[in-house]
C-alpha cells in the first residue's frame, strides 16, 4: 500500500501591525515578536508565556550579531538568531513591562542601540535563514519615516509630518553628507 505524506512547509512572514504600528514577525502563522526602529535603535517585544511575572524569570544576552532570549533556568532559548544589523551592546537593554495594548499581559522589550546610527534594518532578526525581509513598500515607509525622523532632529524649528518625497526616499544615514553624531 501507499502513504501520501504531506509536509508542511515552514513559513515566515512579516507584516504590518495596524493597531501596534509595528512590524510584526509570524512563523507558520504563529507571532513571534514585534518590532519597530528608529534612526538610533530597534526594539524588539516579545510576548513571554502567561506565567512569566517578574524579570528575573528571564534571560536575555544580546551580542554585537546576536540576541537570545530564554527562561532562566531552561536549557533552550525561545529566540537564537543573528541581528539584522550591528549592536552597540553598551547602549543595549531590555525589561519586562506591562503590555502597552493590552495591560493584562507581560511583555519583554528588548532595546538594541544601532551600532552604525541610521542604518536600515530589513528585518529584527535574521531567523535561521528564512526570515523574509521587508517588502520593498514596507522598506520605503520605513526609509521615509527614518529620514523624516532626521529632518526633524536637525530641523526641531520645522514640522515634517506631512513631508512627501518625490521619487524614492534616500537613506537616512549617507544622504547630503550623512548623520552627524
Amino acid at each position: 500500500s501507499s502513504r501520501t505524506i504531506e509536509s508542511k512547509k515552514m513559513q515566515s512572514v512579516q507584516r504590518k501591525n495596524e493597531k501596534t504600528g509595528r512590524f510584526v514577525y509570524e512563523f507558520n502563522g504563529n507571532a513571534v515578536y514585534e518590532w519597530e526602529q528608529t534612526l538610533d535603535d530597534v526594539t524588539i517585544y516579545v510576548k513571554p508565556p502567561p506565567f512569566v511575572q517578574k524579570g528575573n524569570q528571564i534571560k536575555c544576552q544580546i551580542s554585537a550579531k546576536s540576541l537570545k532570549v530564554g527562561l532562566e533556568g531552561g536549557t533552550k532559548w525561545f529566540i537564537d538568531e543573528p541581528s539584522g544589523g550591528l549592536i552597540d551592546v553598551s547602549e543595549s537593554t531590555w525589561s519586562l513591562e506591562e503590555d502597552d495594548h493590552d495591560s493584562s499581559q507581560k511583555v519583554i522589550s528588548i532595546y538594541l542601540v544601532k551600532a552604525n546610527r541610521g542604518a536600515q534594518w530589513n528585518t529584527a532578526l535574521m531567523g535561521n535563514g528564512a526570515v523574509t525581509a521587508l517588502d520593498p513598500a514596507a522598506q520605503e515607509e520605513v526609509r521615509k519615516e527614518m529620514m523624516l525622523e532626521r529632518f526633524q532632529e536637525e530641523n526641531p524649528g520645522f514640522d515634517f509630518r506631512d513631508a512627501e518625497f518625490n521619487g524614492s526616499v534616500p537613506d537616512p544615514r549617507n544622504f547630503m553628507g550623512g548623520i552627524k553624531h
